[in-house]
């Protein structure tokens, strides 16, 4: 198999994905109607169907942990802002237990997650097992959202001022920085499934190796520089969002005496 072959049959239509998709969009449109921000929730759908039915998941299937890496990336901080972003500034996210809307439980839902899905055994039975990748691709996106809901809910009443929203963005890219450096340089025991590619009847092993020149090493350093850097770009746009959201404030309203 070539390249080109490749992804043009590696596509996975996934009829539990495109249901969700579906499904997501109907209740979008019967609870809000075409709201003004509905191109936000498109595109969050299509980043998820990209992520879970195009060859990315083809390639996170056993093959290249970067491809497994770039649907952590998406599924827990893409996916998730752009669901929020999408939602009409009148909607509410009271209905959240006292909890998990505080700042710290958005914080540890967030960071902890690419660090508990990354502990080895975990990670090896997240390829391996349907029903163990089933619950990850679930908890990424929902702790995703608890994660960005501190900074970009709809209603302005319910973020982060904009200080606390750029030391809770700043703290999250150190921590995952810290994640991408120990992937880039540690030896292959982050996720060593990936070392020994299950069958491959269709060649994509030889294509990785022989067409792309990507070894194992060469891929887990690649998941690593994918969690140092495009991550953290991610967290720098968020928090540029936040100073300009910060110097944007009307001034308070001095008072004059008499």
């Amino acid at each position: 198999m070539n390249t080109q072959q490749f992804l043009l049959s590696a596509w996975m239509w996934n009829p539990v994905v495109l249901a969700i998709a579906a499904a997501a969009l109907a209740l979008y449109l019967i609870a809000f109607r075409a709201a003004d921000r509905i191109g936000w929730f498109v595109l969050a759908l299509l980043v998820f169907l990209l992520t879970l039915v195009s060859p990315i998941n083809a390639l996170a299937d056993g093959y290249l942990f970067s491809a497994h890496m770039l649907q952590h990336i998406s599924l827990l901080l893409i996916v998730p802002g752009l669901l929020l972003v999408g939602l009409p500034r009148s909607f509410s996210l009271k209905w959240r237990p006292r909890i998990l809307a505080h700042p710290l439980a958005g914080w540890i839902a967030g960071v902890g997650a690419m660090w508990f899905w990354h502990w080895p055994t975990l990670c090896n039975a997240a390829v391996t097992s349907r029903s163990v990748y089933a619950v990850q691709t679930v908890s990424l996106l929902i702790l995703g959202t608890l994660f960005w809901s501190q900074v970009i809910a709809p209603r302005e009443a319910e973020r982060l001022s904009p200080p606390g929203a750029v030391l809770y963005l700043f703290s999250a890219c150190v921590s995952c920085s810290a994640l991408g450096i120990i992937l880039t340089f540690s030896p292959l025991t982050v996720c060593p499934v990936y070392a020994i590619p299950a069958a491959d009847p269709l060649g994509i092993t030889n294509m990785i190796r022989a067409d792309w020149a990507i070894t194992p090493e060469r891929d887990q350093q690649i998941g690593g520089l994918l969690m140092w850097v495009p991550m953290c770009l991610i967290y720098l746009g968020a928090i540029f969002a936040q100073i300009a959201r910060w110097f944007g404030e009307p001034a308070p309203a001095r008072t004059t005496s008499a």
